[in-house]
C-alpha cells in the first residue's frame, strides 16, 4: 500500500497520532485432532497414576479380606512396583519394534483384564498375579503413551504444554488414587478399586484406533536381547533390594544380596550396550547432559514427593489419629497444587528455560518441605501441612515438567521410544525408591520407641533429609544443565 498522498477522508475526524502497538503474535494452537489425542493419552496416564496408589490406604482392609499376613501385606504394592519399574525400559524399546500405538492398546487391554481379575480375587495368590499383570501393563502403556504424546507435538510451546498437563495429571492421579481408594473402600468395597479401571480401559481401547496415529521408526530395529535381560533383571533386583531395606533394614542379607546383584547386572548392561550393534539404549543418548541430568532431576523429584506423602500419612494417622479416608482427603490439597504446577510448568519452561524451571521448582519444594519440620502433636498443625503441601506440589510439578521436557528434547522421533522409556523408568524407580529410604530413616530414628512422640521425631528427621535431598538435587541438575535450554521452537 502506498504511503504518498492519503485518500480524502469521508469524515472530519482526525487520524490518531502517536505510536501504534503491533498486536502480539498468537502462539501455536492445538488442532482438534491434537486435543482429542491429548485427552485420550492424558486420561490413560491419569488412570495409571490412580492405579498405582488407589490400594495404599486400603491395604489393611484388603489383607483382612483375603487373609494376607501383616508381614506379606506390603507385597500388594511391591509386586506392582517391581513389574512396573523392571520392565519399563524394555517395553519402551518394544514399542519401537511393534509400534507404539499397538503396544499402548495391548497394554490397556491387559490393564482392563487384570483389574477385573483383581476385583474378583478370592486368594492372595490371585490378587498378587493381578497386581503383577497391572504392573506389566503400566510398564507398556506409560512409555508408549508418552512417546505417542511427544511425537504428536513438535518441540516447542505445544509439547511443553502437553507435557506439563501430563505431569500434572499423573501427580494428581497419585493423590486422587489415595482419596478414591478411601472413598470406595468405605462406601462400597476395596474390590471397586480394581473394577473402576475396567470401563475406563475399555473406552480407551474403543476410541484409540480412530484417534491416535501410530508412531514408529522408519527402519524396524532389532531387539537387544542381552541388554534387555540384564537391565530388566538388574532393575528388578534393585527395586527388590530397596523394598527389603525398608522392611528388614539395610544390613539384612536379602537386602545386600539383592542390591549387589542388581548393581552387577546394571554394570553388565552398560558394557553390553557399549558393544551392541543395536543397543537398547545407545551410549550417545546416555552421554547427553540433557538426558542424564534431566533424568537425575526427575528421579529426585519423584523420590522426594512420593516419600513425603508416605511420611505425612504416618504423621496424620499415627500422630493426629486421622482415618484412612480423612488422610486421603487431606492430600487433596497436594493434588490441587500439582495441577496448578503442571499448568504453570509449560509456561515456566517456555519463559525461563528447562534449567531454571528445575532449579526454581526444587527450591520452592525444598522450602515448603522444610517448613513441615515444625509440625507438632496438636491438630491445629493441619493448616501448616495443607499450605506446605500445596506450595510444595506446585514446586514439584515445575521440577517434573522441566525434567520431562529436558529428557525428551533434542532427539529425533525415532529415538523418542528410548528417551521416554528412560524417563518413565526414572519415574517408576523414583516412586519405588523413596518410600523404603525414608522408612529406613524413620526406623533408625525411632528405634524401639513407640507412640506419637516417637513417630513425630522420626518423621521430622526424614522430612529434613527429604528437603535437603531435593534442594541439592535441583542445584546439581541446574549446574550441569548449563547453557540456554529453552527449545528453539519456543523462541
Amino acid at each position: 500500500m502506498s504511503r504518498t498522498a492519503p485518500a480524502p477522508a469521508p469524515s472530519p475526524t482526525p487520524a490518531p497520532t502517536g505510536p501504534t502497538v503491533a498486536p502480539r503474535p498468537a502462539g501455536p494452537r492445538m488442532t482438534r485432532r491434537q486435543k482429542l489425542v491429548l485427552a485420550l493419552l492424558l486420561g490413560s496416564q491419569f488412570m495409571i497414576a490412580v492405579d498405582f496408589s488407589i490400594l495404599n490406604v486400603a491395604l489393611p482392609v484388603v489383607g483382612e479380606g483375603l487373609g494376607f499376613s501383616l508381614s506379606h501385606l506390603q507385597w500388594i504394592a511391591t509386586s506392582f512396583a517391581l513389574a512396573a519399574a523392571g520392565f519399563t525400559l524394555l517395553f519402551g524399546r518394544v514399542a519401537d519394534l511393534v509400534g507404539r500405538k499397538n503396544l499402548f492398546m495391548g497394554g490397556m487391554v491387559v490393564l482392563g483384564l487384570s483389574s477385573a481379575l483383581g476385583g474378583l480375587a478370592t486368594s492372595p495368590e490371585v490378587l498378587l498375579t493381578a497386581r503383577v499383570l497391572q504392573g506389566l501393563a503400566t510398564a507398556a502403556v506409560t512409555p508408549a503413551g508418552l512417546a505417542l504424546l511427544t511425537t504428536a507435538f513438535k518441540e516447542g510451546p505445544l509439547r511443553e504444554r502437553a507435557l506439563g498437563l501430563n505431569g500434572a495429571l499423573m501427580s494428581a492421579g497419585f493423590t486422587a488414587g489415595a482419596i478414591l481408594g478411601g472413598l470406595l473402600t468405605d462406601l462400597l468395597s476395596w474390590r471397586w478399586a480394581f473394577f473402576i479401571n475396567v470401563p475406563v480401559a475399555a473406552l480407551v481401547v474403543i476410541l484409540a484406533p480412530s484417534v491416535i496415529a501410530d508412531s514408529r521408526p522408519e527402519r524396524r530395529p532389532r531387539l537387544d536381547v542381552p541388554g534387555a535381560v540384564t537391565v530388566t533383571g538388574g532393575l528388578l533386583l534393585l527395586v527388590l533390594g530397596l523394598t527389603q531395606a525398608g522392611e528388614t533394614g539395610w544390613t539384612a542379607p536379602t537386602t545386600l544380596v539383592s542390591l549387589a546383584a542388581g548393581a552387577a547386572l546394571l554394570i553388565t548392561f552398560v558394557r553390553i550396550e557399549q558393544r551392541a550393534t543395536a543397543p537398547l539404549v545407545p551410549m550417545h543418548i546416555l552421554k547427553r547432559r540433557s538426558v542424564v541430568w534431566g533424568n537425575a532431576a526427575g528421579l529426585i523429584a519423584f523420590v522426594t514427593e512420593t516419600s513425603l506423602v508416605f511420611l505425612l500419612t504416618l504423621y496424620l494417622q499415627e500422630v493426629l489419629g486421622y482415618s484412612a479416608l480423612a488422610t486421603g482427603l487431606a492430600f487433596g490439597v497436594l493434588g490441587v497444587g500439582t495441577v496448578v504446577g503442571g499448568m504453570l510448568g509449560g509456561r515456566a519452561v517456555g519463559r525461563f528455560g528447562n534449567r531454571r524451571a528445575i532449579v526454581l521448582g526444587g527450591a520452592v519444594q525444598a522450602a515448603a518441605t522444610l517448613s513441615l519440620v515444625a509440625l507438632g502433636t496438636s491438630g491445629s498443625w493441619i493448616w501448616l501441612l495443607l499450605a506446605a503441601t500445596f506450595v510444595g506440589g506446585v514446586g514439584n510439578m515445575l521440577m517434573i515438567v522441566g525434567f520431562m521436557v529436558t529428557a525428551t528434547s533434542g532427539l529425533p522421533d525415532e529415538e523418542q521410544g528410548r528417551a521416554t522409556g528412560l524417563a518413565t523408568m526414572t519415574q517408576q524407580v523414583g516412586i519405588t525408591l523413596g518410600i523404603p529410604v525414608m522408612s529406613a530413616i524413620v526406623t533408625a530414628r525411632t528405634g524401639a520407641a513407640t507412640g506419637p512422640g516417637a513417630v513425630l521425631s522420626g518423621v521430622s528427621t526424614a522430612i529434613l533429609v527429604n528437603s535437603a535431598l531435593v534442594l541439592v538435587g535441583a542445584l546439581l541438575a541446574g549446574y550441569f544443565l548449563t547453557g540456554r535450554s529453552r527449545t528453539a521452537a519456543a523462541e
